[in-house]
């Protein structure tokens, strides 16, 4: 028998699996990727008697692998806050799917896990931009607002991390990072005795930001705004990270950041205005590549042709 966690590499899937491991140290095959790799289980050939954790990955994406690993006889742990579509009903099958826009993998886990590593989950809450749902699971904590900064400084920068094209855009791959927090039950003994690489995260994050207030004004109405960084490693690892940013700046008004690729398509990030989270993956959905959740979607491959009318719907599907 072989255990598998399969996660995404972004701050909740990476926080999420840190929760689970933390409960239950063992030895697993880790299956990830950056954070716009998601159809992840097309990766595993499994037998009966596996065991399959699934953390923060689009059940609605991964829906032919699911059934056929069920039917080679392994046993899932399916873990997910993202629109899942029809869940199927099997014996091997256990679900913890939520969809709510308030609601992500890790504070799932934390409710699974009954509180048991709430540090980890305000880390993934923050880093997926759950800033309020991170401060009232914080505030339920004996916390410093200093502790509670230097949290969400944290899950920024292990979110910023997962963005890119390819492994290669990254400072960390996202397997090697779980694998060095996975030494500490709680991130801030992580920030306190290994600066070196909390460092190096905080540095790319800060270079990278600075970079990225440069962009390009494609379009800035009320109502939403969209902005083009160039084909660069950095302005791939920013890309997200930046659209966070600026929906917490603006939080009436809707944001996409694009990100040039070598073939003349758009890499696509859309953040829903923060007090009005829904539409995102409708809107992205309409194209091709498309996808996500309610609060936060993308476009993988935005055809150039197609960018006018991206900008288009994007103003009229929150005016």
């Amino acid at each position: 028998m072989a255990v598998y966690d399969v996660f995404n590499g972004d701050a909740d899937g990476i926080c999420a699996l840190l929760q689970l491991r933390s409960a239950k140290p063992i030895d697993s095959v880790l299956v990830t990727g950056v954070k716009r790799d998601i159809q992840l289980l097309a990766q595993l050939e499994l037998g009966a008697e596996d065991h399959v954790n699934v953390l923060d990955v689009s059940m609605a994406k991964n829906k032919k692998d699911l059934l056929r690993i069920l039917a080679a006889g392994a046993s899932i742990f399916y873990c997910d806050h993202h629109a899942a579509g029809d869940i199927p009903e099997h014996p091997r099958l256990q679900t913890l799917v939520n969809p709510a826009a308030d609601v992500c993998t890790s504070l799932l886990i934390n409710g699974y896990l009954e509180g048991r590593y709430s540090h980890w989950a305000i880390v993934g809450a923050f880093g997926d931009n759950l800033k309020s749902s991170a401060l009232a699971l914080a505030k339920t904590m004996s916390l410093t607002e200093a502790q509670i900064n230097l949290l969400e400084n944290f899950g920024i920068y292990i979110n910023y991390n997962g963005y890119g094209a390819s492994l290669d855009d990254l400072h960390f791959e996202p397997a090697t990072l779980f694998s060095l927090l996975s030494n500490y039950s709680n991130p801030l003994d992580f920030i306190d005795q290994d600066a070196i690489h909390f460092q190096k995260l905080e540095m790319g994050y800060q270079q990278d930001m600075q970079q990225a207030q440069q962009s390009e004004v494609l379009r800035s109405t009320s109502i939403s705004a969209a902005f083009l960084l160039p084909n660069e490693k950095w302005a791939r690892r920013v890309s997200g990270v930046y659209g966070n940013d600026l929906a917490n700046l603006s939080p009436d008004r809707a944001h996409a950041v694009l990100t040039s690729r070598p073939d003349g398509t758009y890499l696509v990030s859309v953040r829903a205005p923060l007090n009005n989270k829904q539409h995102a993956d409708t809107l992205c959905t309409e194209f091709p590549t498309g996808g996500g959740r309610r609060a936060a979607a993308g476009i993988n491959a935005l055809p150039a042709d197609q960018l006018g009318a991206f900008l288009d719907r994007l103003d009229k599907i929150y005016g």
